[in-house]
């Protein structure tokens, strides 16, 4: 059943064409990818996932949904007992987080593995071997559209329409990566924002927990929220785009199929200009915070000298 729930879910993002796929193994021997000939002359158009791709996708898919069902729950009551004092509806919630920072450790820490280790998509960042990258990629595919369903099923508790439009922005270039196997090292470089996902997260759940917003915990992790974000998520856009620029024109660029193409561009122009209004927000409430903090201190130091 759930296999073919992740099927039915591919297929919706694939455009019937002419096209004669061949199976192939790569130089690697890995038998991740298809090889697609356009025979028309044109280019190649999208493609169906290979059965390993599906797999992945499906076990990460459920993997995901029984952490929020079965695992969140467990643990959380077993280590928090604040958490059973939260409302059904933030109780929601709190799953759905407590699942987007595992899923944001996992991916980010095998991205940067990845970034460091994996030479073929350093040497050659649009058609390199995509192996490792097409399965973090499917990793996160499977949660994407687990988060989706889980949104979708509880819009009033934790529904948001640019967490929508950010998924389908993101499945829609990973389709891509996962089928052709191109782009491996821009599609790498964008897991890398998960980093500052749970610090995102860590934030609402000291809220949940009566923390004060000026207390120490909280003005920690809003900080290092607000650096992390800024450093993986703003900071790198120019040299992002700047490795963009330089594919343009070349041989690679022109081999790229047209869809592949406009979901790379679309995709991370629409991640940033989102990335950005996030991060404007991040900034007000950070400064928000540490000037309440700050006028605090002052406030009971100036006390102090009266009492003295």
């Amino acid at each position: 059943m759930a296999v073919r729930l992740c099927q039915h879910i591919c297929k919706c993002f694939c455009i019937l064409g002419d096209l004669a796929v061949e199976r192939y193994c790569g130089s690697s021997g890995d038998d991740w990818g298809f090889y697609a000939r356009n025979w028309s002359g044109g280019s190649a158009g999208m493609e169906p996932f290979s059965l390993q791709v599906l797999v992945v996708v499906t076990g990460s898919f459920l993997g995901f949904q029984w952490l929020f069902h079965k695992g969140s729950p467990w643990v959380s009551e077993k280590l928090c007992k604040g958490f059973l004092r939260l409302s059904p509806t933030q109780r929601t919630e709190w799953n759905s987080r407590a699942v987007s920072t595992i899923h944001a450790l996992v991916v980010g820490l095998f991205c940067l593995y990845i970034y460091i280790f994996d030479e073929p998509i350093q040497k050659d960042p649009v058609w390199g071997d995509a192996t490792l990258v097409k399965l973090n990629v499917a990793i996160t595919s499977g949660y994407l559209i687990s988060d989706l369903l889980l949104m979708f099923t509880s819009w009033e508790s934790i529904g948001e329409k640019y967490f929508v439009i950010h998924h389908f922005a993101a499945l829609y270039a990973y389709y891509y990566v996962l089928s052709q196997g191109i782009l491996p090292y821009f599609a790498n470089f964008r897991l890398l924002s998960e980093f500052s996902t749970p610090f995102v997260n860590q934030r609402w759940f000291f809220h949940m927990l009566g923390y004060h917003k000026l207390s120490k915990p909280s003005l920690v992790n809003g900080v290092a929220m607000a650096f992390t974000f800024f450093l993986v998520r703003i900071a790198v856009i120019p040299g992002y785009y700047s490795h963009m620029y330089s594919v343009f024109g070349t041989d690679d660029f022109y081999r790229l199929p047209l869809g592949g193409r406009s979901a790379w561009v679309i995709s991370s122009v629409s991640l940033d200009v989102m990335n950005i209004m996030w991060m404007r927000r991040i900034i007000r409430g950070c400064l928000k915070v540490l000037c309440s903090a700050w006028s605090r201190k002052t406030g009971n130091e100036m006390e102090t000298k009266k009492t003295d």
